[in-house]
């Protein structure tokens, strides 16, 4: 039954994207945030067929921390569950990307078309100017910016090395940093083709705000020690958990 429902899950989103993608393409000349629903809507589709076809739910806990200017969203990266799922459960976003990520054929020019603030990792002279300035951007056209401060999927049960670049974002476009803690890991694990039922549960912190006596580095620190109590209090219960985590909560 699981292979049967990823596999119809798969089937429509290989019928679905193409019929995205063609709507983005002729949408290019569109204001920005006409195009921004367009992608917004391929993700909440996807995340509900996971939902329906897979029967892989999710709840949130602390929506009542989602403030009501555009913020800064430092969230844990286990899947790529959560960049389609935060599209759904935050206001209209922008994601921080790899610029290489553009280069690849349809899903990058698709990608381009959805106003991400790219990275060039190899120009890092350069790489924090960059982000200013399309930060700023997208702040002034509205928009959240989601950022994954360990920069890549980490296991469930593993805390990867959080760098300052939501922090520094934050702190230099003056948005509050709120941090997001999830266990979607458990359940996709990453590069998986099968996807797992289960309920993900999301937890959204209260906002951190910038302070002119607190530097990148301890908004930094904060976020990761709220983050990472999080994953400790919900871990431990999908199919790829962390043995210790899943030891911790039968215990």
């Amino acid at each position: 039954m699981l292979l049967i429902r990823n596999l119809i899950y798969w089937l429509l989103v290989a019928i679905v994207t193409p019929l995205f993608f063609l709507g983005l393409f002729i949408g290019a000349p569109l204001p920005r945030r006409t195009r921004h629903v367009i992608g917004e809507s391929w993700a909440r589709l996807l995340t509900w067929l996971l939902w329906h076809v897979v029967g892989l739910r999710y709840r949130v806990i602390g929506a009542e921390n989602i403030v009501k200017e555009p913020a800064i969203i430092c969230a844990k990266h286990q899947s790529g569950w959560e960049t389609l799922a935060l599209q759904e459960i935050f206001p209209s976003q922008v994601f921080v990307a790899k610029k290489e990520l553009l280069w690849i054929p349809f899903f990058g020019w698709g990608l381009a078309l959805t106003n991400p603030i790219t990275i060039n990792r190899s120009d890092r002279a350069n790489a924090n100017r960059l982000m200013l300035e399309q930060g700023t951007n997208r702040k002034q056209h509205g928009f959240w910016i989601s950022v994954f401060p360990e920069g890549t999927r980490t296991r469930p049960g593993v805390a990867g090395k959080y760098k300052l670049g939501a922090a520094r974002m934050a702190k230099q476009l003056d948005m509050p940093l709120v941090p997001v803690a999830h266990n979607a890991g458990e359940f996709w694990p990453r590069n998986a083709f099968l996807k797992h039922p289960g309920e993900i549960t999301l937890v959204i912190g209260p906002a951190i705000y910038p302070r002119d006596d607190v530097g990148p580095e301890a908004m930094t620190r904060q976020a990761e020690a709220w983050i990472e109590a999080r994953q400790r209090e919900i871990g431990g219960v999908g199919p790829f958990a962390h043995p210790d985590e899943r030891k911790a909560r039968t215990a």
